[in-house]
């Protein structure tokens, strides 16, 4: 299926009608910021039910020139997000109609917006070669200061993936709020450890220039500032606060994305390669559409620079589907016995489709199969 541009794009656009009930919320108070949340996770889990799926592929050999309007989205997000923040938090500290828990409502709005959206195309800008794109990406990350997820992502999340040395695949049976302690604590040092170790390959000190850390370190620091010159403090604490929301929201799709799916060890700490298998799927049209495909989340693994728009799904003969896009299940997510009701069935069904040799998932539940060999 051929790409048509701008008629093609359209769809993954709908992210900007955040923008506006960000604005509402902001001038209106009250349980206006409600708006948000209902958008992003309610409106489209339910346009999810109306469109139903979409299981068709692109052509993967579609120019890039034909995806410019795909790509423009995710090029002019980091402006709009950026206005809509530090707009929002000079607005809510230099008028007196707002109370403390408006502003909190409006703040915890903005962060399901900069995690919802801001934080997928951060990722989508990441993997990607233009050196514009990717300080894109950083500006994203370091504006819900959340700027080693780049380092993680990259060198640790794409290596080792559903292995222990992997913080954000989730164990079967992992509760989320046991994990998402799991990923402030872990991900960060296991970070900071990689890249230390990238440089001491090439024979660098961990203080050269070339560690990424010091310019997360700045631009984190630069926005915080930015905050506290237009708010306050005041508004450092609501900037951190979105942050943190943002940061909920990205972590929630982490969990959901690998649940409960391990790579086969294969003896003397060598694993099995990266498989569809590998990742929890969703064909949801709308869902994909605001998450800018990034449901379609196996061939991603496959293919980790390709643009989202060529991205392709697969039959659940060799990928796993999820019964509702993310949306949804990071919602499920959030009541550990509900998930696992939901899940835990499906993860037993997956190993008896895919590993049905496998007869003692012991070590693999408790994440104590060995650490890859060679991983950073």
């Amino acid at each position: 299926m051929r790409m048509s541009s701008l008629r093609a794009a359209l769809p993954f656009w709908m992210s900007l009608g955040l923008v506006p009930l960000a604005v509402l919320a902001t001038m209106r108070g009250g349980w206006w910021f409600l708006l948000m949340p209902a958008y992003a996770w309610y409106m489209v889990t339910a346009l999810d039910g109306v469109l139903g799926l979409n299981s068709s592929n692109p052509d993967t050999g579609t120019p890039i020139e034909r995806l410019f309007w795909h790509r423009a989205i995710t090029w002019v997000w980091w402006p709009v997000q950026a206005a809509v923040v530090f707009w929002a938090i000079w607005h809510v500290t230099h008028t007196g109609h707002l109370g403390g828990w408006e502003k909190l409502g409006i703040f915890f709005g903005i962060g399901v917006m900069s995690g919802t959206i801001g934080m997928v195309y951060a990722h989508e800008l990441l993997h990607q070669k233009p050196g514009f794109e990717r300080w894109l990406g950083d500006l994203i990350l370091a504006s819900n200061l959340y700027s080693h997820f780049r380092t993680e992502h990259l060198l640790v999340h794409h290596s080792w993936v559903a292995t222990p040395r992997d913080a954000v695949s989730a164990r079967y049976d992992q509760g989320f709020y046991h994990y998402f302690l799991q990923v402030l604590l872990d991900c960060p040092r296991s970070a900071w450890g990689a890249e230390k170790r990238l440089l001491a390959r090439a024979g660098r000190p961990v203080w050269d220039r070339r560690n990424p850390f010091w310019r997360y370190g700045a631009l984190q620091g630069g926005m915080l500032l930015l905050a506290a010159a237009l708010g306050g403090w005041q508004g450092v604490l609501l900037f951190a606060f979105q942050a943190f929301v943002a940061i909920w929201q990205l972590e929630l799709t982490n969990y959901v994305e690998h649940y409960g799916l391990t790579r086969r060890h294969l003896g003397g700490g060598r694993y099995e390669r990266v498989l569809p298998r590998h990742s929890w799927n969703a064909s949801h049209t709308a869902s994909n559409w605001l998450l800018i495909n990034l449901q379609r989340h196996s061939d991603h693994h496959t293919k980790p620079d390709r643009r989202f728009p060529l991205l392709q799904t697969y039959a659940e003969d060799e990928a796993p589907q999820l019964p509702h896009g993310y949306p949804a299940m990071t919602f499920v997510a959030m009541v550990p016995p509900w998930w696992r009701r939901r899940m835990n069935p499906r993860v037993r069904a997956w190993r008896r489709r895919f590993y049905p040799e496998v007869t003692d998932w012991a070590a693999y539940n408790r994440g104590e199969t060995p650490i890859p060999r060679g991983a950073l």
